[in-house]
């Protein structure tokens, strides 16, 4: 769901023309929407709850189960939670609602359009990053920063700090599928939340700008060949 939760995968299919299977199947869309009841194709980020805006939603934990669709979400503060996100979207607004605040536009209902995830782009892009460039941005931080901060798709080991970025218009292979890099990923500020706490704690615009002069981070990627992708899978650049 759309800003609101991750979880850990050990396996995943990747298709071409799809993103990340369930990756953001879902979103909220709050009172300011500009569109009315459940959408027939992508919308825009602004029309929906999202992590920039409120940080505490950066601390939900998601777990679904695929075979029911049912999706359980936690919280440091507030009770776990598990709900068919369509057909108990009540239950879900009013576990939100204290987390998202009282003083943003209210959680009004939750959207799905069948094989378009709403991610940032209309593109079925998949996220790629590398812990090369997560340990330096750490070291410039001056304390491990989680991953999940991230909410990256695909994480790489092995590559130098921002290699992926040399990598654009190059073609990787895991497992049997094959992902073509198109893109460099600008950040928000959503990434300066602690995924553990739900607080802004460190400036991660500011060190990658300060450092590195931009603020990206990790690219993204289109399927070209299907496959299974699982971890610890060795990449080749082709």
């Amino acid at each position: 769901m759309k800003s609101i939760g991750y979880e850990p995968l050990d396996r995943v299919a990747v298709a071409p023309g799809a993103a990340l299977p369930w990756d953001r199947h879902w979103a909220v869309a709050h009172e300011n929407a500009k569109f009315d009841g459940n959408p027939e194709a992508w919308q825009r980020k602004l029309n929906f709850l999202r992590g920039v805006t409120q940080p505490d939603l950066m601390a939900i934990r998601s777990d679904l189960d695929e075979a029911t669709g049912r999706l359980t979400l936690s919280h440091p503060r507030a009770e776990t939670i598990t709900l068919d996100p369509m057909t108990e979207s009540a239950r879900l607004l009013d576990w939100l609602a204290p987390l998202w605040g009282a003083d943003l536009p209210a959680p009004r209902n939750v959207v799905h359009v069948p094989g378009q995830a709403m991610t940032d782009w209309p593109d079925p892009f998949i996220s790629i990053l590398g812990t090369g460039s997560l340990d330096a941005l750490s070291d410039q931080a001056g304390a491990p920063l989680s991953p999940h901060r991230f909410r990256g798709n695909l994480w790489v080991e092995g590559w130098a700090p921002f290699e992926e970025f040399d990598l654009i218009g190059r073609t990787l292979r895991i497992g049997a599928a094959e992902l073509e890099i198109r893109a460099r990923i600008t950040r928000c500020k959503a990434t300066c939340a602690n995924p553990e706490t739900g607080e802004r704690d460190v400036d991660t615009l500011a060190l990658l700008n300060g450092t590195y002069g931009h603020q990206d981070f990790g690219v993204y990627a289109l399927v070209t060949r299907p496959g299974e992708i699982a971890a610890g899978d060795t990449v080749e650049i082709a």
